[in-house]
């Protein structure tokens, strides 16, 4: 049994619960064990999940968050660099599914929030467990 860790960017309290709800409905169907800590934006989740990876405590990890394009460039910063922080941590062989949305308004992130629907929360986990298969499958 695996220990995943989800680390949640919660900023809108009920797009977030939707994609906690799909992640860990993945991650116990999967018959893994799971733990959450929030963190205040997307821009936080890469540092956190590496803060976590030096504990050694979990096998796997799900980012997860919304961020809405607003009027300012702020929305490009926060997509790229969250996504770009995550990608050098999987870079460095962590097991991470990304679950940020980034998306141009809230019916966006409705649609791909909900385990009816997208379920992104849901696909971040289950990809974090198939690259933690893959690891392992690697020695690792």
């Amino acid at each position: 049994m695996a220990r995943v860790l989800i680390v949640e960017a919660r900023f809108y309290d009920h797009l977030n619960d939707l994609l906690l709800e799909g992640a860990r409905a993945a991650i116990e169907a999967a018959g893994h064990q799971h733990e959450v800590v929030t963190v205040p934006g997307a821009l936080e989740v890469p540092a956190a999940i590496a803060l976590a990876a030096e504990t050694e405590w979990f096998d796997a990890y799900v980012a997860l968050g919304v961020v809405i394009r607003g009027e300012t460039y702020h929305f490009e910063i926060v997509a790229g660099e969250s996504a770009r922080g995550i990608m050098a941590l999987t870079m460095d062989g962590l097991a991470i599914g990304n679950g940020i949305l980034t998306v141009e308004n809230e019916a966006q992130a409705l649609a791909r929030a909900r385990r009816d629907e997208k379920d992104k929360g849901g696909e971040a986990a289950k990809a974090a467990l198939a690259m933690m298969a893959l690891k392992e499958g690697f020695g690792g």
